[in-house]
């Protein structure tokens, strides 16, 4: 055999044994890094991809804005190809997320439901348009949302009357709307100064929040108990990126992404509102109103209205019933 012949045979032979191209895919957010996302979405999904793929396929962190400052842009970030795999909320563009954020609403999610079930039950059907061009890996809901007061003790809807209260999106807006209160929508990075400074009275958001966002040290009051619904979140990836990897690589996605990493968030963001309110209770220096089931029931009466009001607007009864599927 000629040289020629026996190096293009040993390049042949030597090209089909060489693993797929290594690929390096980023991930941004606009939280500090020690926030709950980190533990409960970005690590495990690093490890288990590289662990997967040899590391093949490993995953770079952009933490607080590295790629974009704004997080009302994460998903747009995604949809563009600034980066490949971002985190957001659906309420920071409520209009694009309508059918998504019916999970939001108060009495959506049960004692003992998992948020990230109902929402993938839905997907496939109902919920998958208002996602265009990016492949969700993870979809999920915060812990119950609580009232996050500053000089203000909430104990009946009357005590809201007039106040100024942060929501994340339109879902939480027409619950705030209909307890009598202003609702004044803003990220959540905003929050601390905006409660520092008097231009909201509080906040209706999972307790989560006081913990990774230091809300208690400008807040002083929290009423628990109220059915004021949850905030739900994405973890995203440009679906162009996703189809230009090797099928051995998407196998890896595709087996760390969907329930399993949206229930490692969920959990996460459960324990650490459990956490964050055990704390603010042993703090000794906060009043913690925890409502009694007639306070709860005057509450529900009115915001549980809204819920069917929602529903009924976006004619969902039928996304309500896939979601709710066991």
């Amino acid at each position: 055999m000629k040289l020629t012949q026996t190096v293009a045979a040993i390049a042949f032979i030597l090209g089909t044994a060489l693993p797929a191209t290594a690929e390096e895919l980023s991930f941004a957010h606009f939280v500090p890094p020690q926030h709950t996302i980190t533990a409960s979405v970005v690590e495990p999904l690093s490890k288990g991809l590289a662990d997967k793929t040899g590391g093949d396929l490993t995953v770079r962190v952009y933490p607080g804005g590295e790629l974009g400052a704004g997080p009302v842009e994460q998903y747009v970030r995604a949809l563009q190809g600034v980066a490949d795999i971002t985190f957001g909320l659906q309420g920071y563009t409520s209009s694009q997320f309508q059918k998504s954020m019916l999970i939001e609403l108060p009495g959506m999610v049960q004692q003992g439901d998992h948020g990230y079930d109902m929402l993938w039950n839905a997907y496939d059907k109902y919920l998958s348009s208002e996602f265009p061009g990016t492949k969700p890996l993870a979809l999920w809901v915060s812990e119950p949302n609580v009232m996050i007061m500053k000089d203000h003790e909430i104990r009946k809807p009357a005590d809201l009357d007039g106040l100024k209260i942060r929501v994340a999106g339109a879902a939480a807006a027409e619950v705030v709307t209909a307890l009598g209160a202003t609702p004044v929508q803003m990220p959540i990075t905003q929050v601390y100064n905006a409660l520092d400074t008097g231009l909201i009275d509080g906040v209706f958001t999972g307790s989560s929040a006081i913990a990774d966002f230091k809300l208690d040290e400008v807040a002083d009051s929290y009423t628990i108990g109220a059915p004021l619904g949850r905030i739900s979140f994405f973890v995203v990836m440009n679906q162009g990126k996703y189809d230009s990897l090797s099928d051995k690589q998407k196998a890896a996605i595709d087996e760390f992404a969907g329930r399993p990493l949206s229930k490692s968030a969920e959990d996460a963001w459960n324990a650490k509102g459990n956490k964050a309110i055990a704390d603010v209770k042993a703090a000794g220096n906060n009043t913690v109103i925890e409502l009694t089931p007639e306070e709860i029931a005057a509450f529900a009466a009115i915001t549980e209205a809204v819920t069917q009001k929602q529903i009924d607007a976006l004619d969902a009864a039928n996304i309500v019933a896939a979601m709710q599927s066991k």
